[in-house]
């Protein structure tokens, strides 16, 4: 496909978003940027989350793990349809309760004021990582793809990307993403599925062909039943990765502002529950779909003979654009750059917004200064073009740094700098006690360093057992302790 033709279908892909947020940015205050008046219908919000919650690292990523972990990854969206009805049914009624902008506001209310700063500090770091890493896999497979043959280098490339994304989320917020992300996650399921039936009718199979076909083509232990994992030493250990699952889900969907601020912005109670119950069904179903997916597409490599650079049948995190742009007639390459950019933006524009968000209100406490309604949306303004820096300069350090399978690196960013978030939402759910000390920031910077340590040292401490992301678990247990030990230290003084 002609990459010249290609750059149009991406600038005019963008022309729609822009024109989107164009209409719904009109009349737009610092309120509709945050939460969007809170007026949201919960069913365009429902749909429009399923792309947020999955992004560009499920549409490129899941299906090339099928070559190294079979299914496995099933295991976790398990996970995270428990971890979603726990958001629905304990966190989105203490949000309701408390009628917060930014769901950090919690924590100095149940902790204290060092707690609310702490949980957005570290929402900040991770939602910046995690958010950076997804751009840079996306951006990274537009370059090889497009930009490369028409001699673009990745920094402009990654600029441009960026660019784009700033301009239509710097007016409308949370009032905007919420359209542009239902649009574009109908054009991610539509390339899905068609990617999915195309490939099925070339290789000549049905869909209840393919796991027969599976277990031809690989040995039974690696891929053909590998659903589920029951070695309890494994790090793909079913019970790990369910626990996992649902922690990421309780964690990186409800006690991240990215992904609440859109939930919150549903008028009732009830309907933001229902929302994301409806989200975490529709979730799973999906992330089944990526799993099919990657399988039709092992199997068109093996039948193909597609061979990585080591002779080995291609997998990983190029299977996709690869099968696609070289071995697929020229209109497939239409709709897999469509659903690919449609998979980058809804969490690379929300996580832009949602980092403004918290910043302007955890941090600086714009609602709390004396400025005028100008000047604060000025300094909203500035704060998202300095977010807009940063992401740049974070991609360009993935960059550098290399790695083939994405996901791994944001799920392993996951385990750290979310569980601190996930001990200090347990303490002020459970606890609910007053700890006004700086010891608490300290606290939730030693649990992820306690867990990094054992981690790299679980070779020499334990025989066989290897972490997976139970770590989460271990970390947000950790700083839960670390909070309790101080209450007590404190209560005693008193």
């Amino acid at each position: 496909m002609n990459p010249y033709f290609l750059c149009l279908i991406l600038v005019l892909y963008f022309g729609i978003l822009y024109c989107v947020a164009f209409i719904t940015g009109k009349h737009s205050t610092n309120e509709s940027f945050f939460v969007g008046t809170k007026n949201s219908r919960w069913y365009i919000v429902a749909f429009g989350m399923i792309g947020t919650s999955l992004s560009g690292i499920t549409f490129i990523s899941v299906p090339g793990t099928i070559g190294s972990h079979g299914f496995a990854y099933f295991q976790i969206a398990i996970g995270y349809l428990i971890g979603y009805f726990i958001i629905g049914y304990v966190l989105i009624p203490i949000y309701y309760k408390f009628n917060v902008t930014s769901i950090y506001k919690f924590l100095e209310t149940s902790i204290g004021v060092q707690a609310y700063k702490t949980g957005a500090i570290f929402f900040i770091i991770s939602r910046v990582l995690g958010a950076t890493a997804r751009l840079y896999l996306v951006i990274k497979i537009l370059q090889i793809i497009i930009l490369d043959r028409l001699q673009v280098p990745f920094v402009v490339t990654t600029f441009i990307i960026l660019l784009m994304i700033w301009l239509y989320t710097q007016k409308g917020g949370v009032k905007t993403i919420i359209w542009t992300d239902t649009l574009q996650t109908f054009c991610m399921l539509f390339g899905l599925i068609f990617c999915i039936f195309f490939i099925l009718n070339k290789l000549d199979l049905s869909i209840l062909d393919i796991f027969k076909e599976f277990k031809i083509q690989y040995p039974v232990h690696k891929i053909a039943n590998n659903w589920y994992n029951t070695d309890y030493n494994s790090p793909l250990f079913l019970g790990k990765q369910i626990i996992a699952g649902m922690l990421i889900a309780v964690t990186m969907t409800g006690m991240d502002q990215e992904m609440m601020q859109k939930n919150i912005s549903v008028k009732t109670k009830e309907k933001a529950t229902l929302n994301i119950i409806v989200v975490g069904f529709l979730v799973v179903i999906v992330i089944i779909l990526f799993l099919i997916l990657g399988g039709v597409l092992h199997l068109f490599c093996i039948k193909n003979h597609i061979l990585n650079n080591e002779g080995g049948i291609l997998s990983g995190d190029t299977i996709f654009p690869t099968v696609v742009m070289n071995y697929l007639p020229g209109f497939m390459s239409i709709i897999f750059l469509v659903a690919l950019i449609s998979a980058l933006f809804p969490s690379a524009d929300g996580a832009l917004t949602a980092l403004t968000s918290s910043c302007c209100i955890d941090l600086l406490r714009i609602k709390n200064r004396n400025l005028s309604d100008t000047d604060q949306i000025t300094l909203r303004k500035k704060v998202h073009f300095v977010f807009t820096l940063i992401f740049l300069v974070c991609i360009m350090v993935f960059y550098w740094l290399k790695n083939n399978e994405m996901i791994t690196i944001i799920l392993r960013i996951a385990t750290y700098t979310y569980g601190p978030i996930l001990g200090l939402f347990c303490f002020g759910i459970i606890l609910n006690k007053k700890i006004n000390s700086r010891l608490v920031f300290l606290i939730c910077i030693l649990s992820p360093a306690l867990c990094f340590l054992l981690e790299e040292s679980q070779k020499f401490l334990f025989k066989d057992y290897r972490f997976g992301l139970e770590i989460l678990f271990l970390n947000g247990l950790l700083t839960f302790m670390g909070l309790w030990l101080v209450s007590m230290f404190r209560k005693k003084s008193l």
